[in-house]
């Protein structure tokens, strides 16, 4: 007796095979929540991660001062001799320590905060795609201490100098620390953001939303957002910051260009 070929789901010749098809279905349907229970899972994510930049904070205080000199130091000695940072509130000093215990909490937390992010959104992807959870949680952690120290060798000192440059035998500059260290957080947090464009173009990429020609078509129009976004971000009307800014990140849309060209999404040859 003739054996009969099993029938395929689909009539005609097969087409090449598409890598991201091998999703299973059923964890598509699995991973569907209620709004409520979206807000639950919210709730949890942000409870974690509060906590973990909470460890952060506490194992940060314990080396305060020594974080303190690393961070104010370096402002000192570029004010003119003899010139040093003031306070004037009997509680700003004590205040700045415990800001500055924070973003070094969030920056030791960093890994863990990246990690509860994408567990809130891993259940929406499909099994091929939760496999990028580590290097998500690596790139963006990366990038976020990258863009930061970024900002604390390069960026502020320039733009610190840029202000301190003003001082002449009539006016003489006394910045009071709340101030000073405002001008270096907002730095600090804007590129450790912005450094976050590659690893978001990348996952753009591997799920189709975006592609290498589409990147390189706008290319033009990225470096207006990009210099519109400089502007309203960094702190000084001098433009020290602004172009230290701009320059980054069109260096990082090219990264992320070549990014989306090595790892995006293989499409058909109709969809080219």
């Amino acid at each position: 007796m003739a054996l009969v070929p099993f029938p395929s789901k689909t009539a005609g010749a097969p087409g090449p095979r598409d890598p991201d098809d091998d999703a299973d279905p059923e964890e598509s349907d699995a991973g569907k929540m209620s709004f409520l229970e979206h807000l639950d899972e919210l709730r949890r994510r942000i409870i974690y991660t509060v906590v973990s930049i909470g460890v952060g904070f506490v194992i940060s205080f314990f080396f305060i001062n020594e974080i303190f000199d690393f961070i104010m130091r370096p402002l000192k000695q570029m004010l003119p001799p003899g010139g040093t940072l003031i306070y004037t509130d009997p509680t700003e000093a004590f205040v700045l320590y415990i800001k500055i215990a924070l973003i070094a909490g969030l920056i030791l937390a960093s890994p863990a905060v990246m990690t509860q992010v994408w567990l809130f959104v891993a259940p929406g992807l499909y099994s091929n795609e939760k496999k990028w959870a580590i290097p998500f949680v690596v790139m963006s952690s990366f990038f976020f201490v990258l863009g930061a120290a970024f900002s604390h060798y390069v960026v502020f000192p320039l733009t610190w100098k840029f202000f301190v440059s003003f001082t002449t035998d009539i006016v003489t500059f006394a910045p009071r620390i709340e101030p000073a260290f405002s001008m270096y957080l907002r730095l600090l947090l804007a590129f450790g953001i912005v450094f976050q464009m590659p690893t978001l173009i990348l996952f753009l990429a591997r799920m189709g939303l975006v592609s290498a020609g589409f990147l390189l078509r706008n290319f033009k129009f990225a470096v207006l957002i990009m210099v519109i976004v400089s502007a309203v971000v960094t702190p000084d009307g001098g433009g020290v910051s602004l172009v230290a800014m701009t320059g980054p990140m069109i260096l990082l849309y090219c990264l992320s260009i070549f990014l989306a060209w090595m790892f995006g999404k293989v499409k058909g040859p109709e969809s080219v």
